[in-house]
């Protein structure tokens, strides 16, 4: 919470937020809503702009399967990352964000152009 001067910096202009967290860590959790609160809605930015990372450590028991988040975190995408094991998955999975966001900017920017025309 040191860093919150910081926050309106980082958030002007932004276009996405991605959220990495440990998900064995309960105050992680807590956490995450936290930063959802203050980087996505508060923005506002839609919630197809924000990705949550679940990282599980190497040798973690890593149960992707039973996390299940609380709303309104569990509207989110939700990826598992777990470099040991699925680097290629992780890696499609943030292309595909990236795709989106891209998508979104191009979208927004052609509807500032034709109301500027018209």
């Amino acid at each position: 919470s040191r860093f919150e001067t910081c926050w309106p910096a980082l958030m002007k202009d932004s276009h996405g937020v991605i959220i990495i967290f440990n998900p064995e860590l309960p105050s992680h959790l807590k956490e995450i809503e936290m930063w959802y609160s203050c980087f996505v809605q508060q923005q506002p930015l839609l919630d197809s702009q924000c990705l949550l990372v679940a990282h599980h450590k190497p040798g973690s028991a890593g149960d992707t399967e039973n996390l299940s988040l609380a709303y309104p975190l569990n509207k989110l995408k939700l990826i598992h990352s777990n470099l040991e094991e699925d680097p290629e998955d992780v890696r499609m999975e943030f292309l595909k964000y990236f795709k989106s966001i891209i998508t979104l900017m191009n979208e927004s920017r052609e509807r500032e152009e034709m109301s500027i025309i018209s």
